[in-house]
């Protein structure tokens, strides 16, 4: 590209941003809709940033897009330069404003117990809640989005506090109509030639899909997902079957599915995850209160959720 290169300090971060969105997805229309903005609009934004930068970035395609050399060598930098700027904002925020804390959790635990006795105790504190993905936990803390995280093991724990809260045993879902349906239970072997849904994530995938076997077998290919809405259906379609938590709030909402306790896989841990560095006393009492009050499903979910998983 020709003409002069701004300088450094011009780089706007949003067309960053927009630029490390559509190099996640490579598709125009995709990473438009998750920028909610317009194909169009999300051009003209890669366009000025490339003039900005004073390099093309991406090869557009029928078929999508692809990164340049220089958009290769730009994305990991691209990458750091946002999470930096959004630790850089939310650090000064947490010194403007120590009375406020931000708890993660993810999806189908529950917090509540916890969050309400933090709120109670110290009714002067802003407590908030955010729901994190599977794969932000580490991130989420790190570049304080979040002050304490409520999740499952595994994901890299360097530089964070991890306390274990309980252990969960692990089940089977699959298809109502699948032949392992209404067991009282099922082993490793009962599903050892089933396809199974798998991750991106290869440290969550070897744990969640138990691979290698313990025969030192691979696990069974399957569909590699990225949401865990797609995983529901994948097994519902009868695609795969997938190895889950054994927990009461997967199913609610799906009838056409149902859980079989997996009896020799060991069970996953929910934990309570804090920046390691992080001694503020809002994120102390938190992981107090969690050790209190997050101590399994039926604790947290209350009588009568042991007879809802079906």
């Amino acid at each position: 590209m020709s003409g002069p290169v701004p300088s450094p300090a011009d780089l706007d971060l949003r067309l960053v941003r927009c630029f490390t969105v559509l190099a996640e997805h490579r598709h125009f229309r995709r990473a438009a809709e998750t920028l909610h903005l317009t194909q169009s609009s999300l051009s003209r934004q890669i366009d000025r940033l490339e003039r900005q930068v004073g390099a093309r970035l991406l090869n557009r395609t029928p078929r999508g897009t692809t990164l340049t050399e220089a958009g290769a060598v730009f994305l990991p930098l691209a990458g750091e330069m946002l999470r930096s700027t959004e630790q850089a904002v939310a650090r000064t925020r947490a010194a403007a404003q120590p009375g406020r804390i931000t708890i993660g959790y993810m999806a189908n635990l529950i917090v509540t117990p916890a969050v309400r006795e933090l709120r109670h105790r110290h009714p002067e504190a802003n407590v908030r809640t955010r729901h994190l993905d599977w794969r932000e936990t580490r991130a989420a803390l790190l570049g304080h989005r979040v002050d304490a995280a409520v999740t499952r093991l595994p994901f890299a724990t360097g530089q964070l506090r991890v306390t274990v809260l309980y252990d969960e045993p692990r089940a089977v879902l699959m298809p109502r109509d699948h032949r392992l349906a209404g067991k009282e239970s099922v082993t490793v072997d009962d599903i050892a030639d089933e396809p199974l849904v798998r991750a991106a994530d290869p440290v969550w995938d070897a744990f969640w899909c138990i691979d290698p076997r313990p025969d030192g077998r691979p696990a069974p290919g399957g569909p590699v997902i990225e949401q865990v809405e797609d995983k529901f259906e994948l097994v519902a379609s009868g695609e795969a079957i997938a190895i889950i938590p054994d927990s009461a709030g997967f199913l609610g909402l799906r009838p056409d599915l149902t859980a079989t306790p997996l009896a020799d896989a060991e069970p996953s841990q929910v934990v309570v995850a804090t920046r390691a560095d992080d001694h503020s006393p809002l994120v102390t009492a938190f992981g107090r209160y969690a050790r209190a009050h997050l101590t399994g499903p039926a604790a947290t979910l209350g009588p009568g959720a042991a007879s809802a998983r079906a």
